[in-house]
């Protein structure tokens, strides 16, 4: 299934400096365009996409090969010559097609303008994984001081998307590698970080994918798990009587709720990460979101 591409229209004011892809043609046809050799032009370090698909970029270096470049690299120069601002898949596949120059854009750019255009470029583009993605966030949190909430109102998500996507970055490496390329999905990974400790996801990790379990599967194991050897099969059947009203309490406050009944009543356990995810469920329960 493909992934959704679409962003808020609140995007362009999630960082004061950042341009509109309006603004960076308008700016193209008033500074002009200069051709400037491929080998001169460094990344930015600033990129938050770390991988790419080959494929997808031969594709486009043929492309280029037969029609040249036809949106320009916005670049600023640097000790070293120039160094990319935005437009790293186009000066790859450049390389690839072969090419002596590009055309580019130079533009002055500070090192936090830099960060910031590469990440508003790629957020608008969709060209991040779900990883990648949630290192944007959380980047824009730990370098601009945005809360979860700023984050996801000036780019057009729920609160709960983000905090989802920012507490993919606590599991484990291996899962992490399993999502990147492919081999569990979001859904999974999201099931699995319900389990307490590394060593129980890695175990259930190693059963997702030995007998390619779907995401309903893996919740199940999960529920299983955390049921624990001694559950007796009368409270199994309770817990997946439940079960839909735990799903709903997850997708209200975005983190891991648990519902216990008993004949006089029952709890329900409330999970929380970090401080900040504390006084966002707080907020939402009092309705102050």
């Amino acid at each position: 299934m493909p992934r959704k591409t679409g962003l808020g229209k609140g995007l362009g004011a999630l960082i004061p400096s950042a341009v509109t892809w309006k603004d960076e043609r308008e700016a193209t046809a008033q500074v002009g365009v200069a051709e400037l050799p491929v080998n001169s032009i460094t990344p930015n370090p600033h990129q938050p996409r770390t991988v790419m698909d080959e494929a997808a970029l031969q594709e486009l270096a043929n492309s280029i090969r037969e029609h040249g470049v036809i949106q320009p690299l916005i670049v600023t120069q640097s000790a070293a010559g120039y160094q990319l601002i935005t437009g790293e898949r186009r000066w790859r596949a450049a390389q690839l097609a072969g090419l002596a120059t590009v055309p580019v854009v130079v533009k002055e750019a500070a090192p936090q303008q830099m960060l910031e255009l590469a990440l508003v470029e790629n957020l608008q583009r969709a060209d991040l994984n779900v990883l990648e993605e949630a290192a944007a966030f959380r980047q824009l949190m730990d370098e601009f001081g945005l809360t979860q909430e700023q984050v996801a109102a000036r780019i057009g998500k729920s609160r709960t998307a983000v905090a989802n996507a920012v507490r993919l970055l606590k599991l484990p490496q291996p899962v992490k590698a399993r999502l990147a390329d492919g081999t569990i999905s979001e859904g999974h990974a999201r099931a699995l970080m319900s389990l307490d400790g590394e060593a129980a996801i890695l175990k259930a990790l190693t059963t997702v994918t030995r007998n390619s379990l779907s995401v309903r599967q893996t919740e199940e194991l999960v529920r299983r798990s955390l049921a624990g050897p001694k559950a007796k099969a009368k409270k199994v059947a309770a817990s997946a009587e439940t079960r839909s009203l735990e799903d709903r309490f997850r997708r209200a406050l975005g983190t891991k709720v648990n519902l216990f009944r008993s004949r006089k009543g029952g709890r329900v356990v409330i999970h929380f990460y970090s401080d900040e995810e504390l006084d966002a469920i707080y907020r939402h329960i009092l309705g102050k979101d």
